[in-house]
């Protein structure tokens, strides 16, 4: 294809594929699009496995890093940084959603000390083992999904020749990824699952296109946000974009390591069956609706915690629950959830990672097939 995103990153087909799963990755990449492999949480050790067992399978094909280094969290710029500790109620909060389900919370444990060490992505320096470890390997592309990237990033994305991509969520955050430098710009809709803002893709495409356009800029677009056809990044296209940046429809694939019981209710599940809520992070992210969800929406429910002390809350009991899920817990499958964005409710077959790519070429020939029927002779 003759966007500019194909010709930048070396793939035939302009649909990336975010996955924390490297099967996924390396399933889209050979394909002909680009699997973007999430590397937030890792350590640089498990990041070095990881890339290493990718490029032993990709084949040579493409692909690319995607990183959480986001520009302000409780304990920013500190080393080891001392946390305020994890309030009471929301220790309680947790232990009494659980038992309500009949879960153990015993053997759960949650932070109370005010010293707690950041995330590796999450210090200065932890992103920059991270980084190294990245651009050590082949990549093809190299992404921040939280904020203008650090500027080590972008260095280094600039020395290697690797392109450096942003997910952005207002045109005033698109303006300032291309003052910083950055490469190719994701512009994410609030139908997006995990962290996303509130204005819708349809809305936000074509209001980023024109300012981008206005400025003089020619930073290519990725629109995501909801995309799980062929049909919807077409019309992403028609709206200035110059491929899609899709996350959710990877879940349900056979290659996917998605808690099984999650997938089914993916599956099942309608486009009204998400959530955005700060309550798994900190920041505003879309999840599958779900009891737990619920739970922190209602009524007296204790406000989240700023990032990264919310994940201290969430992670661990969540962790429990999909651990139990997969084991026939009850409770624990009706709490289940996970990040999916809105697109879900057109998430009703499982099929591998390559079958969604063609699936997605296919869709997206006949809907320029059908507009262009629309024009007369």
């Amino acid at each position: 294809m003759l966007s500019p995103i194909c010709a930048m990153l070396g793939i035939e087909f302009p649909l990336l594929a975010f996955s924390h799963c490297r099967d996924v990755v390396v399933a889209v990449s050979k394909a002909g699009g680009m699997g973007v492999f999430g590397a937030a949480s890792l350590p640089p050790e498990r990041l070095e496995e990881e890339l290493a067992w990718i490029d032993e399978h990709i084949g040579g094909r493409p692909y690319g890093v995607d990183l959480i280094v986001p520009n302000s969290f409780a304990g920013k710029g500190e080393e080891n940084a001392a946390l305020p500790p994890i309030p009471d109620e929301h220790k309680a909060f947790i232990s009494g959603l659980l038992q309500k389900h009949g879960v153990d919370d015993s053997d759960l444990s949650l932070p109370g000390a005010a010293r707690t060490s950041l995330g590796d992505n999450m210090s200065d320096a932890g992103a920059a083992a991270l980084l190294e470890v990245a651009f050590r390997h082949p990549i093809g592309l190299i992404a921040n999904a939280l904020g203008v990237p650090p500027p080590l990033m972008l260095e280094l994305g600039k020395r290697n020749n690797v392109p450096v991509a942003a997910l952005v969520g207002t045109r005033d955050h698109a303006l300032a990824q291309v003052r910083a430098g950055v490469d190719i710009l994701v512009v994410a809709g609030g139908e997006a699952g995990g962290h996303c803002g509130e204005v819708a893709t349809m809305v936000l495409v074509p209001e980023v296109a024109a300012a981008v356009e206005a400025v003089g800029a020619n930073t290519p677009i990725l629109a995501a946000g909801g995309i799980v056809t062929g049909r919807q990044m077409a019309a992403a296209m028609a709206m200035g974009a110059h491929g899609a940046w899709t996350g959710s429809v990877w879940l349900t694939t056979a290659e996917a390591e998605t808690n099984p019981v999650v997938k089914e209710k993916m599956l099942a599940a309608s486009s009204r069956d998400t959530v955005r809520s700060k309550s798994r992070t900190g920041k505003p992210s879309r999840q599958l609706r779900s009891p737990w969800t619920d739970a922190w929406e209602a009524e007296g429910a204790p406000k989240p915690l700023p990032m990264p002390l919310q994940s201290l809350v969430s992670e661990p009991a969540l962790r429990k629950v999909d651990k139990l899920s997969e084991g026939g817990h009850e409770g624990a499958k009706h709490l289940a959830t996970y990040w999916v964005g809105q697109g879900v409710g057109l998430m009703n077959e499982a099929m591998g990672a390559g079958q969604v790519v063609q699936e997605f070429k296919e869709d997206w020939i006949a809907a320029c097939e059908r507009l262009n029927g629309f024009i007369g002779d």
